[in-house]
């Protein structure tokens, strides 16, 4: 929508609701109409227009609910799985070019880096890459890997990293389901670059990681590091999580902390936005 693009949010809103007087039932309009009336601080009919999107997309693939959430100051534990498939199924075609030259993306770095560092020249047997997209971090550590899963919502992303050829398995799946039904113990690294965004509370996660790791396995992650003493959903519906909580999350899982230093794996609006890169043990 022009007036949208232009920042003219007021404009954007009539039109938007001139639309929906003639198409009530169009979700996507109603979405619209709840951004331009945030972005105009107008919470109560931003609220409103959101609520009406949910009403009409019970499974919530456009995103209604975590934006109805924090108009209320609050962050549920996970965003909609049907949200972020969706998201990532239209990101596809743009996915690394947007990644790269948009955002400065170099997640996959960092977690090769503090590998590195946390175990200087180790191989491991089986690796599972969280949230592999479109492959970006395979070509980073299968190198020292001899057998190399990845996993993703998104069935259009999991078409991309088949592409590649660098994967032995590639499933289009929940992560945590994934890892659920995977054989215990089985693994010695599992890598998430760029996944903790997608998840508020990490306990599920965190726990479905150990249970999937052999003794001394390695889990390696990045995440966008939040002040809060948990974690925060942020306007770009992504969530960051504090040092504190990462630790307390890791702790309760059983996993130890070899590493958790500030990093930033992306830009946002031309800054870097505050991160974290990590390794953790299962004991």
């Amino acid at each position: 929508m022009s007036a949208a693009g232009d920042g003219d949010w007021r404009a954007a809103a009539e039109v938007l609701e001139q639309a929906l007087e003639v198409a009530p039932r169009w979700a996507p309009a109603w979405l619209a109409l709840g951004e331009a009336r945030e972005k105009l601080a107008e919470t109560v009919r931003a609220a409103r227009a959101y609520r009406a999107a949910l009403l009409l997309d019970p499974d919530d693939a456009l995103g209604a609910g975590p934006r109805l959430a924090r108009l209320n100051a609050a962050s549920p534990p996970a965003l909609p799985r049907s949200y972020v498939r969706a998201l990532f199924d239209d990101y596809a075609p743009r996915y690394q070019r947007h990644l790269t030259e948009g955002l400065a993306y170099r997640g996959p770095e960092l977690i090769a880096e503090a590998l590195d560092g946390a175990s200087p020249g180790r191989r491991f047997s089986l690796a599972l890459d969280l949230g592999c997209g479109d492959g970006m971090m395979a070509a980073r550590i299968r190198p020292r890997v001899e057998r190399l899963a990845g996993v993703d919502l998104s069935s259009a992303m999991i078409a991309k990293a088949r592409q590649r050829g660098t994967y032995d398995e590639l499933h289009a799946e929940d992560i945590c389901v994934f890892l659920e039904a995977r054989p215990a113990a089985s693994a010695d690294l599992v890598a998430a670059a760029d996944a903790l965004p997608y998840f508020g509370d990490l306990t599920r996660l965190f726990g479905a990681v150990a249970c999937a790791l052999a003794p001394g396995g390695l889990f390696a992650f990045t995440a966008e590091a939040s002040d809060s003493d948990a974690y925060r959903l942020h306007e770009t519906l992504r969530f960051a999580h504090s040092a504190a909580y990462l630790e307390a999350c890791a702790a309760q899982a059983g996993l130890a902390r070899l590493t958790l230093l500030p990093a930033s794996s992306r830009r946002e609006k031309g800054r870097d936005a505050p991160g974290w890169v990590g390794v953790l043990e299962c004991r």
